[in-house]
């Protein structure tokens, strides 16, 4: 990786003892694939085969498994230029152009068939920070790679908001087509085809500025072409690869001519005969670039019109024109919480599937071997629901990522692994703690149930005023529940995970735009999580402290549960302690207000309320802070009713964490 431009360049097995080097033409660094995926093996193509690049010497091929992926670290919020190059030279001795398809994470961005040099080339922005791009084999020819290629794009210059840009073409307009143009001469690394269109050639000498974000390279700007007809219009055409398929289609102008005083160039400019910039006057030696701000759908082709206004004395001029399919992506990736899960799952036991690879779920027909995964629509993140590892020959001890996905709905198979243990009372106990963290979480504890043991005896040696709430035994409907899809609109599509509750994960989330909120959502295969569901909604709607997290709202539609509370902004009492969040460490007077202020939720509970409430989980997960770190007690689904006067039930079952036990 070139680190100073962002750049990712990938000659593709090449070597690992050969790497890095620096290629003789563009003066890029070059490295090899090996960090990045996982399968394939390293080839060459013939000596007798001439190649343009260094990089088109070496090649990668893959001649096991489906689907074959390399695995890229990338911003998310920057687009990025992405380039696969591709030289056959019949290194495998067959003489039989190689045919497969490309995809980017889920999707499908290309079709392939590899003979000489040639590249494919995409304009994408990532929505997570780990980049998937594919080779999936379609037929009987093995599928190969010889470059792979990143680099970083302003957002603010091609635009990939209707989809991501399939490149049809780049051009560059000159009667000296000899070689291309790229870097260093383009500081972004676009590949620039001369091309000669039997027009009248324009060139100048003197340098074209360019201070927009599209950068054109001067070698680019400094030549051009009018019309050999100074009457006519000025042609070309542009075909995407479907034949209804949409377009954009970016002309970058700089006039080079030497104007006269009473000289005026004017035209307009049409894509298909709709007319995107009218009257236009290109910059005196400065480059400009036009656009089509929606993509125009063709017919086959489109037709790119520049003509000449009435009152123009010139004639058009252009330099260079780029043209893209706009793609539609369909498919959403699979939960990204899920993927951490099983990539998790595969470190620890060193799994080598050659399945596993690319997205989990998406597309169907390529889900991971032993994977069962819940699907909605395209455009909402499957879940996975099972895995099914019988027969690995796992060792013990189960890992504790196994575990929390279980809690979360995932129903695990692992028979067979004789030497596996899936109980955790099989856990060695010589596990090793950090003390501080251990002594900070049960100083504030233990200083938690003192209070409650003061304020629960103080109160009983007072008059209490009881107030009666509503206890029915059904959600009460009047509280503002939110469907599904309003659900997924305000978590922009679970975008954001805050962390992991007893049968739920918890992600961030805007009520309106304004209110920051968290959204617990239900594992939908969990029984008990249900059970616990309801009763965390029937508890807060009936109970209101300034030390209790407040209910927002829920959603209850078609098996899909959610749970939206106020957002505590300063996360859970346990990352403080346990230094997790980082910052400086909470003084001993804040724990003390936290562990006062989390006694009086707990003595609202257990003395305000009628049937008093005993919440059977205090730990400091379970204790949120706010802006100004005041406690919040949260997660209320183990809590139940004691009885009172009479009644004779009281439940016994165990439930929560081990660690608190109700004082009465």
């Amino acid at each position: 990786m070139d680190d100073d431009k962002g750049f990712i360049s990938l000659d593709c097995g090449l070597s690992p003892s050969e790497s890095p080097y620096t290629d003789p033409v563009t003066g890029l660094i070059f490295s090899s694939d090996a960090d990045f995926i996982q399968s394939g093996k390293r080839g060459e193509v013939g000596d007798d085969e001439s190649y343009t690049y260094k990089q088109f010497k070496d090649l990668r091929y893959f001649p096991d498994g489906v689907r074959n992926c390399y695995n890229l670290t990338v911003n998310k919020a920057i687009s990025y230029l992405i380039r696969a190059g591709f030289s056959y030279g019949n290194y495998d001795g067959l003489n039989i152009s190689p045919r497969f398809h490309m995809h980017i994470g889920p999707n499908m961005w290309t079709s392939v068939v590899v003979g000489s040099e040639s590249y494919r080339e995409i304009i994408y922005m990532s929505k997570s920070n780990l980049l998937q791009i594919c080779l999936v084999k379609t037929g009987e020819t093995i599928p190969m790679i010889s470059t792979l290629e990143l680099r970083p794009l302003r957002n603010d210059s091609y635009m990939t908001q209707f989809g991501p840009l399939d490149l049809i073409f780049r051009r560059t307009y000159t009667s000296d087509t000899f070689g291309y143009i790229r870097y260093p001469d383009d500081v972004l690394d676009r590949i620039w085809d001369r091309y000669n269109w039997f027009e009248t050639d324009v060139n100048t000498t003197l340098n074209v500025t360019s201070f927009n974000p599209f950068a054109v390279p001067d070698a680019v700007s400094r030549s051009g072409i009018t019309p050999r007809n100074s009457s006519s219009p000025l042609f070309f055409y542009a075909s995407p690869k479907e034949k209804s398929g949409k377009i954009n289609v970016y002309f970058h102008f700089a006039d080079i001519q030497v104007l006269k005083a009473y000289d005026t160039r004017e035209f307009d400019i049409l894509l298909d005969g709709t007319v995107i910039r009218k009257a236009y006057t290109p910059k005196v030696l400065q480059s400009e670039t036009i656009y089509n701000i929606s993509p125009q759908k063709c017919i086959n082709s489109c037709d790119l019109d520049l003509v000449q206004t009435q009152r123009s004395t010139l004639p058009p001029l252009i330099n260079a024109i780029e043209a893209f399919d706009v793609l539609e992506f369909p498919y959403a990736e699979t939960n990204q919480n899920d993927v951490t899960a099983m990539k998790n799952i595969e470190a620890i036991y060193g799994l080598n599937m050659i399945s596993w690879q690319g997205d989990p779920c998406v597309p169907e027909v390529l889900k991971w071997e032993g994977l069962k995964c819940s699907y909605t629509n395209k455009s909402i993140s499957p879940r996975i629901i099972s895995l099914n590892l019988n027969w690995n020959d796992l060792m013990d001890p189960l890992p504790k990522v196994f575990h929390d996905r279980e809690k979360n709905g995932l129903k695990l198979t692992i028979n067979g692994n004789h030497k596996l243990c899936a109980d955790a009372s099989c856990k060695k106990n010589n596990q090793k703690y950090v003390l501080p963290v251990i002594t900070s979480t049960a100083s504030v504890l233990v200083i938690i149930a003192v209070l409650i043991l003061i304020l629960v005896f103080k109160k009983k040696k007072s008059t209490q005023v009881q107030h009666e709430l509503p206890n029915g035994r059904s959600i009460n409907r009047q509280t503002k529940r939110f469907t599904y899809s309003e659900v997924v609109a305000f978590t922009d599509n679970f975008e954001r995970v805050l962390g992991e509750g007893g049968f739920g994960i918890v992600y961030h989330g805007s009520l309106n735009g304004t209110q920051p909120i968290a959204v617990k959502l239900l594992s939908q295969s969990s029984v008990q999580g249900y059970k616990e569901f309801k009763a965390e909604v029937e508890l807060l709607l009936r109970v209101h402290h300034v030390n209790l997290v407040s209910l927002v709202g829920y959603c209850d539609e078609e098996g899909h549960l959610a749970l939206i509370y106020e957002y505590a902004p300063n996360g859970d009492l346990k990352q403080h302690l346990s230094g997790e969040r980082g910052g400086s460490p909470l003084k001993w007077s804040s724990r003390l207000k936290i562990a006062i202020e989390t006694a009086q939720g707990l003595e609202y509970l257990q003395t305000g309320c009628k049937p008093p409430m005993v919440h059977r989980d205090v730990k400091t997960t379970n204790i949120l802070l706010d802006e100004h770190f005041h406690a919040k007690l949260a997660d209320f689904g183990l809590s139940r009713s004691f009885p009172i006067g009479g009644e004779a039930h009281v439940s016994t079952a165990v439930a929560g964490t081990p660690g608190y036990l109700d004082p009465e």
